[in-house]
C-alpha cells in the first residue's frame, strides 16, 4: 500500500526564505504523528503543501499515492486549521450536517458530534460558543467526512486543561479506528503522550524523526542537578559522564550519559545539596535538536 503521506525532496520558498527545504518523509496509514517546530520553522508551510493549498517549488508531495488535491476531493482528508471563523446564524448540527453532505461517505452526524464530545451543543449557534467549544466543533467538522487522514494544526491552542483532555480523548477514539492522524503542537507533553512518532522541523528541514523515547535518548542520558551553595563550578564539566553543563541561579544542571559515575564523582567532592537525577524530557530533546540545527545552518 502507498504511504498515507509522502514527501520527496519537497521545497517551498517565499522570497529568499526556504520555508520547507528538501523534506523527505513517509507516514504510514494508521500512524499518529506529531510535528514539532518553533514559530517559523516550517510546520504550517509543510501542512499547506500536504493539503494541496500550496505547490512545492521542488520535489513532490503525495497522499495515498496521488496528488493532495485528488485525495481532498475524494474525501480522504480532513483538516482542522488555526485560522477559521465561525459561520453565523447556524447551529452546530446544521454546520456539521452541511459539511458531511459534501463528502461521498461521511460519518453519521450524531457519530461525528459524539466523537468530538459536543452532542450537547448540537442545537447551539456555532458563532456563540466559548473558545474551547468552538475548537471541538472545528474537530467535528474535520471528522464529518470520515477521512482516512486528519490533519490538526495546533488543535489545543488556547484550550484549558479540561478541554485539552477532552479533545485528546476524542482524537484517540478516532485514531483507534485505524485512521491516520498528523498534528502540530507547541505542547511537547501532548506530542509525547499521544503520538506514535514525532517529527521535528527546523529552518524548513526535518532534524529528527522517532518515538518520544528515541528523541529523549538522543539528548545524551540523564540530568543531574544540585544546589551549588556557593561552590565554584570549575571542573564540573570534566566530571565522568558529563556531556554539557548549565547553571541557573545557584543550581547546576549536568547532562550526563553515565549519571551513576557523575553522582559518585560529585559525592567525592563533598556534601551535595538537593541532588536530583531525572531522565531527559522531550523539552530537553527539542531544545538540543533545534540548537544543533541552528549551529549547522
Amino acid at each position: 500500500m502507498p504511504s498515507a503521506v509522502c514527501f520527496r525532496g519537497a521545497a517551498k520558498a517565499f522570497g529568499a526564505v526556504r520555508a520547507v527545504d528538501g523534506v523527505d518523509l513517509d507516514i504510514a496509514a494508521g500512524e499518529t504523528v506529531a510535528l514539532l517546530g518553533r514559530n517559523g520553522a516550517g510546520k504550517s508551510t509543510a501542512i499547506s503543501l500536504l493539503l494541496g493549498l500550496n505547490e512545492p517549488d521542488e520535489g513532490s508531495v503525495s497522499l495515498f499515492g496521488g496528488r493532495p488535491e485528488q485525495a481532498v476531493r475524494a474525501g480522504r482528508v480532513g483538516a482542522m486549521l488555526q485560522e477559521t471563523r465561525p459561520v453565523p446564524r447556524v447551529t452546530v448540527r446544521e454546520l456539521v450536517s452541511f459539511v458531511a453532505g459534501r463528502y461521498p461517505a461521511p460519518l453519521p452526524v450524531d457519530e461525528a458530534l459524539a466523537l468530538a464530545g459536543i452532542t450537547e451543543l448540537a442545537g447551539r449557534r456555532a458563532d456563540r460558543l466559548s473558545g474551547g467549544q468552538a475548537q471541538r466543533v472545528r474537530f467535528a467538522v474535520a471528522l464529518a467526512g470520515n477521512p482516512a487522514l486528519i490533519v490538526l494544526d495546533e488543535p489545543t491552542a488556547a484550550l484549558d486543561v479540561e478541554a485539552r483532555h477532552a479533545f485528546w480523548e476524542s482524537m484517540r477514539g478516532y485514531a483507534r479506528r485505524g485512521h491516520t492522524v498528523l498534528f502540530s503542537t507547541h505542547y511537547l507533553e501532548e506530542a509525547d503522550a499521544h503520538a506514535d512518532r514525532i517529527l521535528v522541523i527546523d529552518r524548513g528541514r526535518m532534524v529528527a524523526d522517532g518515538t518520544g523515547e528515541q528523541l529523549k535518548r538522543s539528548v545524551g542520558g540523564n540530568l543531574v542537578s544540585f544546589d551549588l551553595a556557593g561552590r565554584p563550578t570549575e571542573g564540573l564539566a570534566l566530571l565522568p559522564g558529563v556531556v554539557s553543563m548549565e547553571v541557573r541561579g545557584d543550581r547546576a544542571r549536568l547532562r550526563s550519559d553515565d549519571s551513576d559515575a557523575t553522582v559518585i564523582a560529585l559525592a567525592e567532592l563533598g556534601a551535595i545539596r538537593a541532588l536530583e537525577v531525572t531522565p531527559a524530557s522531550l523539552d530537553d530533546a527539542f531544545l538540543a535538536l533545534t540548537s544543533t540545527a541552528l549551529e549547522t545552518v
